[in-house]
C-alpha cells in the first residue's frame, strides 16, 4: 500500500509467485526434501517473500461470482478420459466448448465455441443472462488466509476484446469478423461490459478493497494499434475511473510481446503496470521499458526464464540489480509472470536470494 501511495519503506518489496510451482511439485509429489512437509503459507514465510493474490493457486474461493440466469441450461459431457464437452443451450442454438486435459491434469480450451456469425447472437443473450457479482465473504476468507504476508489482491474479467479473443473465439475468426461484420462484433462486446455493471458497484461498495488487477495478458500479436486504442483503452479509462474515483488503486497484467505498446504505457490509466517482460524472455529490454512506463509502478520485472539455471548467477543477479535500481521505489518486484512450474530446486533458491538481497538493499 506504501508502494502504490508513493510512501518511502525501508526496503524492496518481493512478491514473486511461486504458488503454480509450489502445486506442480506438490502435485507430482517432486517438492524438494527441504520443502516438502512445508504448506503454501510455511514456503512463503521460510522464502521470507510476500503474496498477492487470495486466490491463484491458493485453494481459497475466488472473489469474483459468475451465476446464470436460471434460463440458461449448461450439460457437460465427458467424450473420453482426457476430452469434455460443455455445451451452453440458448434460444438461438448451442454454444459448445471442447476441453481437453494436459499433462499437468489442468482442462484447457481445443476448441471454442463461438465461430460463424450466428454464435454472436447467441453470446449476447448469454451475457445478458450471466450475473457477475462480488464475494466479500470469499475476499476475506482469502486476506485472512494470506493474513500479514501481502494486501489481498484479485483480478477482475477481462476487457470484452481480451475475453472474445482469449475466452470465446480463435483469434483468427475474431479478426476476420472484426472485418466481415464489426457491429455485430461490437454489439457483443457491448453486452459484455454491461453484464459488469454490477460487479463494479459491488467492488466500490467494498471499502476492504484497495488494489485491483485487471488481468488482461495482453500482448501485442493478439491485436493491432488501432483495436487497442479502438476497443481496450477506452474500456480501461472507464472501469479504472469507477475505481479511482472511489479510492482503489489498479494495475494492469501485460506479459507478452509490447514493442509496438510501448508508447501506450505512461498514458494508460493505470497506477502499475504487471508482468512485463524484458529480454531474454520479453521482446524489449529493461532500459526500454524504464523510458516508457513513466511514473507508473512496475510490478514483477524479473524474466522467469532467469530462474533456470540456463543462466548462471551472475547473469541473474545482474538482472535483478539493474530492475531495482532503475525502477525502485515505484517497484514492487517480482517474477514476470510466474517461477516455470517445472522448475528445480536451484530456481527456488534462486527466489531465496533475491529476498535476501531485497532486505538488505537499503541498509
Amino acid at each position: 500500500m506504501k508502494v502504490f501511495s508513493r510512501e518511502k519503506i525501508p526496503f524492496v518489496l518481493f512478491q514473486p509467485r511461486i504458488e503454480p510451482w509450489y502445486w506442480w511439485h506438490t502435485n507430482f509429489s517432486t517438492l524438494p526434501e527441504r520443502y516438502k512437509n512445508m504448506s503454501l503459507l510455511e514456503l512463503f514465510d521460510e522464502l521470507n517473500v510476500s503474496m498477492r493474490y487470495v486466490h491463484y493457486y491458493t485453494g481459497q474461493p475466488n472473489p469474483i461470482d459468475v451465476k446464470y440466469a436460471e434460463e440458461v441450461k449448461i450439460v457437460e459431457r465427458e467424450e473420453a478420459s482426457d476430452e469434455k464437452v460443455i455445451i451452453i443451450e440458448t434460444p438461438y442454438g448451442p454454444l459448445t466448448r471442447y476441453i481437453g486435459k494436459t499433462s499437468e491434469g489442468l482442462w484447457r480450451t481445443i476448441k471454442h465455441p463461438v465461430e460463424k456469425k450466428e454464435d454472436f447472437k447467441k453470446l449476447i443473450w448469454l451475457y445478458r443472462n450471466t450475473i457477475f457479482s462480488f464475494s466479500r465473504e470469499n475476499f476475506m476468507k482469502g486476506s485472512e488466509f494470506m493474513s500479514f504476508r501481502g494486501y489481498p489482491q484479485f483480478f477482475v474479467p477481462r476487457s470484452p476484446y481480451q475475453c472474445l479473443c482469449l475466452e470465446w473465439m480463435s483469434l483468427e475468426n475474431l479478426i476476420y469478423a472484426l472485418v466481415d461484420y464489426p457491429e455485430l462484433v461490437e454489439d457483443v462486446m457491448k453486452a459484455i461490459d454491461e453484464s459488469y455493471d454490477r460487479l463494479y458497484e459491488e467492488i466500490i461498495s467494498c471499502k476492504e478493497v484497495k488494489i485491483v488487477n485487471f488481468g488482461e495478458n495482453i500482448d501485442e500479436f493478439l491485436l493491432s494499434e488501432r483495436y487497442f486504442e479502438k476497443y481496450l483503452i477506452p474500456f480501461y479509462e472507464k472501469r479504472v475511473g469507477q475505481l479511482k474515483k472511489n479510492g482503489i488503486y489498479t494495475y494492469i497484467h501485460m506479459d507478452g510481446h509490447v514493442r509496438n505498446l510501448l508508447k501506450y504505457l505512461k498514458y494508460l490509466p493505470f497506477d502499475g503496470i504487471e508482468a512485463l517482460t524484458p529480454q531474454p524472455q520479453g521482446d524489449v529490454s529493461i532500459g526500454e521499458i524504464k523510458e516508457h512506463i513513466g511514473d507508473k509502478i512496475l510490478l514483477d520485472g524479473i524474466p522467469a526464464v532467469i530462474f533456470l539455471p540456463t543462466f548462471s548467477e551472475k547473469e541473474f543477479m545482474e538482472c535483478v540489480e539493474k530492475i531495482v535500481r532503475l525502477f525502485s521505489p515505484n517497484l514492487i518486484l517480482g517474477i514476470s509472470d510466474e517461477l516455470p512450474q517445472d522448475a528445480p530446486e536451484e530456481s527456488i533458491e534462486r527466489v531465496k536470494v533475491v529476498s535476501e538481497y531485497c532486505c538488505n538493499f537499503y541498509k
